[in-house]
């Protein structure tokens, strides 16, 4: 039997690698196929490559000597999915969750030698609350605008778009120390509540189709019943703590 053989050109000079010429050859080689790996060792070259021939990109792939195309066209190639990077996902909100869950049962089991303990459940909720806070702090820009779009109380007063990540973090790191619980738990349970409040009215009631804030401005996911739930977490938590500790 004859082996399967694919030709890839790919950038590759002692400045850059280029990472989806990686990724094509990595999946070629998954697939069974021996690679004819064929280096272009500077943009000149690159360029003369891809004027020969009348494509846009590299990397490029043939097989069979036909033209397959770059990493995406090499994956619908193999039946592969492609992303579409404006396509609403809840993925970032549940790697936030999952990660902090997994983050308050480590806590709950080096403190306490027990992973299941409601001091696990309070810092689960008071982690997710700093992580999503970081995350819009990445671009309070970016995020203050998309939280334009819905947040009640940010329409009515613009700052504070600007003002509630640094309120979320501050209210997740006092409630994860268990410190100056008469002002986080207020804090928490007042930002919580608008943006409950914001969320529901702007689906539910307004049957709006709009994208999250909560893991920052350049988020694709879907304002909806996550987005309630997160603001809904904090709510119980503050109410919670103001229960037991005040």
């Amino acid at each position: 039997m004859t082996a399967k053989t694919a030709t890839l050109y790919r950038l590759l000079t002692p400045s850059h690698t280029c990472p989806y010429g990686l990724k094509a050859k990595h999946l070629l080689e998954r697939a069974g196929y021996a690679v004819d790996d064929r280096p272009l060792r500077s943009p000149a070259e690159s360029a003369s490559f891809k004027a020969e021939h009348g494509v846009k990109t590299t990397p490029q792939t043939f097989i069979g000597g036909k033209r397959i195309g770059g990493y995406e066209d090499l994956r619908r190639f193999f039946g592969l999915a492609v992303r579409d990077p404006k396509a609403t996902t809840y993925a970032p909100v549940i790697a936030v969750f999952a990660t902090t869950a997994a983050m308050a049962l480590a806590a709950s089991f080096a403190a306490f030698g027990d992973a299941l303990t409601v001091r696990a459940a309070e810092w689960f909720i008071a982690f997710s609350m700093t992580v999503l806070a970081m995350l819009k702090l990445r671009d309070v820009e970016g995020f203050s605008t998309m939280f334009l779009g819905y947040d009640l109380l940010a329409q009515r007063w613009v700052p504070y778009g600007y003002v509630y990540p640094f309120a979320e973090g501050l209210a997740g790191v006092l409630m994860m120390a268990g410190v100056l619980t008469w002002f986080a738990a207020p804090l928490a349970l007042v930002i919580g509540g608008i943006g409950a409040v914001s969320v529901f009215k702007a689906v539910y009631i307004d049957k709006r189709e709009l994208k999250c804030a909560c893991v920052g401005g350049d988020s694709n996911v879907p304002l909806g019943f996550i987005s309630l739930t997160e603001n809904l977490m904090m709510v119980a938590m503050a109410l919670w703590m103001l229960a037991i500790r005040v």
